[in-house]
């Protein structure tokens, strides 16, 4: 935890705040799914608001654009594999077997989740400190004449150029309620026999979740 606590440049002074954060709804009730969703609002705005400094003439449509790149979840990822979180995750038995310490979607959650016990604990001034220290060179690397399109968009396209069918997204299993709600979203694509599966907190997300996955086996094949 101290390391932890290092590389993000923040102590909690409540440490079991930053155990829930770390704790995988497989566990029971006191899970980070609440933080979760604090977190990934909060890194929203955040991020939103230094593009829109960044970018002054920047229209909306291009900005949003810019703000997925930085929030997906292959950043996420990163920032959880440079933070070493797999050692840390509090999980289940069944996800203890299952791998899910390394599981890239669990890893981004306890990101997310771990902004949001930063702004329970200290306020919204140093949340946006943390976030834009552990984002900086994602959001500097940004070039303002990049089209930076959606994962979705770049694998439709791709399909295209070659004249193979579309894929095809289909919502599989919804767990939870309300605030709490996840989403399993399958994608599969025709002519290469591949289908992917992803879980996040909205179907949007997981389809492009499932879009990037599908995107890096197309270019690693």
């Amino acid at each position: 935890m101290d390391k932890l606590q290092k590389r993000i440049n923040y102590k909690f002074k409540d440490i079991a705040l930053l155990k829930q954060a770390l704790t995988h709804r497989s566990i029971g009730k006191n899970n980070n799914e609440r933080l979760e969703f604090l977190g990934d609002s909060i890194l929203g705005v955040v991020i939103s608001y230094e593009l829109y400094k960044r970018f002054p003439s920047i229209a909306e449509g291009k900005l949003s654009r810019f703000k997925s790149y930085v929030v997906r979840g292959q950043t996420l990822s990163l920032i959880a594999a440079n933070l070493e979180l797999s050692d840390l995750l509090i999980l289940g038995s069944g996800e203890l077997k299952s791998g899910g310490h390394n599981r890239k979607s669990i890893q981004s959650d306890a990101v997310e989740s771990i902004l949001g016990a930063i702004f329970l604990e200290a306020g919204f001034d140093t949340v946006n400190t943390v976030i834009l220290d552990l984002f900086k060179e994602y959001i500097d690397a940004i070039n303002q004449n990049d089209t930076l399109k959606d994962f979705k968009t770049q694998l439709q396209e791709r399909l295209q150029k070659f004249k193979q069918v579309l894929p095809q997204y289909e919502l599989i299993k919804t767990t939870g309620k309300d605030h709490n709600a996840r989403f399993t979203v399958n994608c599969f694509l025709k002519n290469q026999s591949i289908q992917i599966q992803q879980e996040a907190e909205s179907i949007k997300r997981a389809e492009q979740m499932c879009a990037e996955v599908l995107l890096d086996k197309l270019n690693n094949t």
